[in-house]
């Protein structure tokens, strides 16, 4: 005879298998694939949905996405107070060489005496001490509960598009037209690039974006391995540093 307890237990891992998991037949071997487990989890994605989107028409977003933007819109906004800190004391004395300014190709100092340093008329990062702040802002409402309505959302979107080929116009100019690089800049730069892709993958998921024809396909592909997309984002731009600097970082070897 077979022991109840042992009889009861797996009568409850099984019923919380089937009740969970999908219909056997879409496994291989008694192995669930990464697509079968995601399309298992719908019912919890719906829930989180649930959660998180208000029948107002509101939309929220998870606990991941705001802390994200606390934590990018922190670093971005440290970055931007150093550098308005060092912009004001190299305005007040010109010959002040800037915390940042390390080496020939390091040099802060260089990159703040050129007009695209104020490529608005004024200091960019007096914009990023704005933009930032907005950002954590956004960050920490979300961690509070809130839910913003699709127009917000929409705010959200353009500003981290904005911010994104902001930095991107940035990071050609010192490459390839100054000549050197800016520390504190480039922390700036590492923060705004996963924002902009985990709220594009937000506002795609919700419904901010509409998604074309065939597109939840490409978009479920994306989420699958989205930190592929910020891990290689990160590594052409180091590349492009790289190649770009080369003769002078050859010597440090």
């Amino acid at each position: 005879m077979s022991d109840p307890c042992v009889s009861g237990t797996w009568a409850g891992v099984g019923s919380l298998y089937w009740g969970v998991l999908p219909d056997p037949a879409w496994t291989r071997n008694g192995v669930m694939t990464i697509s079968e487990l995601d399309r298992a989890r719908g019912g919890q994605d719906q829930r989180e949905t649930d959660r998180t989107d208000g029948s107002d028409g509101t939309v929220g977003a998870g606990r991941a996405l705001a802390w994200l933007l606390v934590v990018t819109g922190a670093v971005g906004l440290a970055a931007a107070f150093v550098l308005s800190i060092e912009k004001i004391k190299l305005l007040e004395d010109p010959s002040y060489v800037p915390s940042c300014s390390l080496n020939p190709v390091l040099s802060c100092g260089s990159v703040m005496k050129t007009w695209q340093a104020s490529a608005f008329g004024f200091p960019n990062m007096f914009m990023g001490l704005a933009g930032y702040a907005v950002v954590m802002a956004v960050g920490v409402a979300l961690l509070a509960g809130a839910r913003f309505q699709r127009w917000f959302w929409v705010g959200v979107q353009l500003g981290a598009t904005f911010g994104v080929g902001f930095i991107h116009w940035l990071v050609f100019q010192s490459l390839y037209r100054i000549g050197a690089l800016c520390p504190y800049c480039m922390v700036a730069w590492a923060a705004t690039i996963p924002m902009f892709v985990y709220v594009t993958l937000h506002s795609l998921k919700r419904g901010v974006i509409p998604l074309p024809a065939g597109g939840r396909k490409a978009l479920d592909a994306v989420l699958e391995f989205h930190w592929v997309v910020v891990l290689t984002w990160y590594l052409v731009i180091a590349m492009l540093i790289l190649t770009r600097f080369w003769s002078y970082w050859k010597t440090l070897l």
